[in-house]
């Protein structure tokens, strides 16, 4: 999938000091599932299937980047167990239904890159199912 020009141009006027493992993050996560589209939201790049957002992408403080797993802005009731698996310990769970990976730097965006990808698609299945 291409990354959306907008998003691109967006980022290019920041001049974040985190902006190659930005990129990579935008690869990472535009390769897991083709039903994402990219765009801005929050003042970042932001990841939803049709209108509903699923991934936030927070680079505000420029100090690390952090990818939200949501289910939307609305408030949804909590499933009763966490919506995926996670064994690599990659999410940072603040409900059951809303997760954060943070990188700081290249090494932990590598560190990341394995497991990420099938994080990305099994939190599209399971919010999918659970919209």
């Amino acid at each position: 999938m291409p990354l959306n020009k907008e998003v691109t141009r967006f980022l290019d006027e920041l001049h974040h000091p985190l902006r190659e493992e930005i990129e990579a993050l935008r690869l990472i996560i535009l390769e897991a599932s083709a039903l994402l589209e990219e765009n801005i939201k929050w003042n970042g790049p932001n990841y939803s299937v049709g209108a509903e957002d699923r991934i936030t992408m927070k680079i505000q403080p420029p100090k690390q980047i952090q990818l939200v797993f949501h289910r939307g802005a609305k408030v949804k009731e909590q499933p009763k167990e966490r919506l995926v698996e996670d064994a690599s310990g990659l999410l940072a769970w603040r409900e059951n239904d809303r997760a954060i990976a943070s990188f700081k730097d290249k090494e932990a965006v590598e560190a990341g890159r394995e497991a990420l990808p099938a994080i990305v698609r099994a939190w599209i299945a399971a919010t999918i199912e659970t919209a």
